[in-house]
């Protein structure tokens, strides 16, 4: 049974957590990315969290959303966001709005930080240094609101990643700072999971039985 904030004082591997945080939190990885990649009912959570983030979207004042190129598992958030989009078109019609646009991140070599560029279904498309693919020359956008990929998540909002720092380190220097949102599978709960001195919790974090974070 998957567990929920608030049901397990366990890690996800089932074991106690143990050995220094790095440690810790590369086990937890593991054992997330694991349980992710080899989901049985994976098509059926997928559609459960694409109806969330559209609930989400409903009442968002912005125009101009960055996400992610999904990898190792993760949820794709692109065909709702492409719906979003195309709702977008049909406000535009009637009332002039700015279009809506969609941005993937592209790293930097040399600080390691993200920009996003635009996105849409068939654009060009080019492999990044790690092998992921990212927008070939499409122009830079700015979102105000970003979609965070999460390998897990812990109490008060805080994210589970990968170890890079991308996402802290861009999120550092973006002002007005964009509102982050988590997508991840409800069983990714950490309930050990501490912020370190660097971490800044996400706004939200929407999963595939609802918003599991700010808590009603």
């Amino acid at each position: 049974m998957d567990s929920k904030p608030g049901e397990s004082s366990h890690s996800p591997d089932g074991r106690t957590a143990g050995g220094s945080p790095g440690e810790t939190k590369a086990r937890w990885r593991k054992a997330l990315i694991d349980k992710r990649q080899s989901l049985p009912d994976r098509l059926w959570r997928n559609d459960q969290l694409q109806r969330v983030m559209r609930v989400f979207l409903v009442n968002r004042p912005d125009t101009v959303i960055g996400a992610y190129w999904p990898i190792k598992g993760e949820f794709d958030p692109l065909p709702a966001l492409f719906r979003w989009q195309e709702a977008g078109l049909e406000e535009d019609a009637q009332s002039q709005q700015r279009h809506r646009r969609i941005g993937l991140p592209v790293i930097n070599k040399i600080d390691k930080t993200l920009t996003f560029h635009t996105w849409y279904p068939g654009c060009p498309m080019e492999e990044d240094a790690y092998g992921i693919p990212k927008p070939k020359d499409t122009e830079v956008v700015v979102p105000t609101l970003i979609f965070v990929p999460c390998v897990g998540y812990g109490p008060g909002g805080y994210r589970l990643g990968y170890g890079g720092g991308f996402y802290d380190r861009t999120l550092a220097t973006l002002r007005p700072r964009p509102v982050t949102v988590g997508l991840g599978y409800d069983f990714a709960f950490v309930p050990e999971l501490r912020p370190e001195p660097h971490d800044v919790p996400l706004d939200a974090v929407l999963v595939d039985s609802g918003v599991a974070w700010p808590v009603d």
